[in-house]
């Protein structure tokens, strides 16, 4: 599994915590440092099922200072993966792309019911 994090995200150390006590093995890389790609997001996206709002970090000061809640309404799905891919600030995390899903944001419950599946 992917894991995908900014480090000094709290939330991020516990999803990584609470996969490495369940003894889930990931391989983790930093949404700052490599952002996620078009082609990721895309198919990502794709595989999730989730609406592509999911996929925005909208409590983030980028997003914020973007005034992105105005404009994303107005931008087509091409636009927004496009603009998702720029800068790994702006990607909801933590995000981990599992063989069967990918979750965004860390929800312990969701994420138990999910991987315990796996």
């Amino acid at each position: 599994m992917l894991f995908l994090e900014y480090p000094k995200c709290t939330t991020c150390q516990k999803a990584k915590k609470w996969l490495s006590d369940n003894g889930f093995a990931v391989e983790t890389r930093n949404i700052k440092e490599e952002n996620p790609t078009y082609a990721e997001l895309k198919a990502w996206h794709t595989q999730s099922g989730l609406p592509l709002k999911k996929f925005f970090n909208t409590s983030g000061l980028l997003y914020k200072s973007m005034q992105l809640k105005d404009k994303l309404p107005a931008m087509t799905e091409e636009e927004q993966l496009r603009l998702l891919a720029t800068d790994g600030m702006l990607v909801k995390r933590p995000l981990l792309i599992a063989e069967n899903a990918v979750l965004t944001g860390f929800r312990e419950k969701e994420w138990y019911e999910v991987l315990k599946n796996k």
